[in-house]
């Protein structure tokens, strides 16, 4: 298949992009709004012509749990799920991260806590950046503001993940995943061949040949002084990824004095709330983290040597403005704008709240 311009959902995007990538295996299980990656994967049939493997496990848990054991064979794995699904998963993934595993993890966030609602939210920051499972460790978080990033990032994730032996998670919120635009697909990859895997994953557990010891994937040390130098050897390549890997996006920044913070779908309609305050002679920019770990605080502190005030823009109840607040150390003003339950503010919402701090 050859690069070809499509009209189709993000979630869609995700599934078209990953076979084309050349993924091995894909272990998941139904829950709006992301079930149209699984069933788009099951209407692509890529096992009869790819040799791709998609499964819909029994349970969120069995499916990260497949991921676990595919990735540490060097195998190119990923599943996909939707807040109270990811929270289920929270267990697999932080032994993946301590495996030192590649992975892909989608999350195509729904209004919460619990069950919530179906409708669009961006309240897993913190599960996500911050490390919703247990012990010292990170995930890169690759956060995605269209149809065609939802597509792009899936190769990006991947060769992240390679890259830095990590799992990886997409961070969508449910109206990137449900929208409709056009995208780009990339031309497919060749899936590698055992060979190729063994070559360039030497760690995985292939079979012992008798040029080497046998690889034994553990992410258990009753030796503490072994387990204390597992986690150094993480901390290692977090600050790697720290200093190589962060991501952002900016407009508007040259002449601003008031800057917006967003991620995602709300970063485009804060674009539209920018071009209506500029209209009114307002000077605001705006930065969107891409990703959202490693955080762009540099840029974001730099940033707010020059304006004013900066407003975070989010749906939720604050998550994204600590991280914001912690780069600039108290030095000017953040506020907060958010909705939540699944309600999406419209770019007016966004102005009214910009005006209100302006006249404070």
């Amino acid at each position: 298949m050859e690069e070809e311009i499509r009209l189709m959902k993000g979630n869609e995007a995700v599934a078209h992009a990953a076979v084309r990538y050349g993924v091995d295996g894909y272990f998941g299980y139904p829950i709006t709004p992301q079930s149209e990656i699984l069933e788009t994967l099951e209407e692509l049939m890529p096992w009869e012509t790819m040799g791709m493997v998609v499964l819909q496990a029994e349970s969120e848990i069995a499916a990260i749990n497949m991921v676990y054991g595919g990735a540490a064979t060097g195998k190119a794995c990923m599943t996909s799920s939707s807040s109270p699904g990811i929270s289920l998963k929270q267990e697999g993934i932080s032994y993946i991260a301590a495996g030192e595993l590649p992975a892909l993890i989608i999350n195509c966030m729904r209004g919460g806590p619990g069950l919530g609602t179906i409708q669009p939210s961006q309240a897993d920051y913190f599960q996500a950046t911050k490390g919703g499972g247990h012990g010292d460790y990170h995930l890169i978080v690759l956060a995605p503001a269209s149809v065609q990033e939802m597509a792009d990032f899936v190769g990006l994730g991947f060769d992240l993940a390679f890259k830095y032996r990590t799992p990886v998670m997409m961070l969508a919120d449910g109206i990137v995943g449900q929208m409709m635009e056009k995208v780009v697909l990339p031309p497919q990859r060749p899936r590698r061949t055992d060979e190729e895997i063994a070559l360039q994953c030497p760690w995985a557990v292939t079979g012992k040949p008798a040029s080497r010891k046998p690889n034994i994937m553990t992410t258990l040390e009753l030796d503490p002084v072994a387990m204390e130098r597992n986690n150094i050897r993480l901390q290692e390549t977090y600050s790697l990824i720290q200093a190589n890997e962060c991501r952002f996006e900016e407009h508007g920044t040259e002449d601003c004095e008031y800057l917006i913070v967003a991620f995602g779908s709300v970063a485009r309609i804060c674009q539209k709330a920018m071009e209506e305050a500029r209209e009114m002679g307002i000077k605001v920019g705006i930065i969107r983290p891409i990703t959202l770990w490693p955080f762009p605080s540099e840029e974001i502190k730099r940033l707010s040597k020059k304006v004013k005030s900066i407003l975070v823009v989010e749906l939720n109840a604050g998550q994204m403005i600590e991280d914001v607040r912690l780069s600039l150390e108290d030095r000017i003003p953040v506020s907060h704008y958010g909705r939540m339950g699944g309600i999406v503010m419209d770019p007016s919402d966004v102005l009214e709240a910009l005006k209100n701090i302006i006249e404070k």
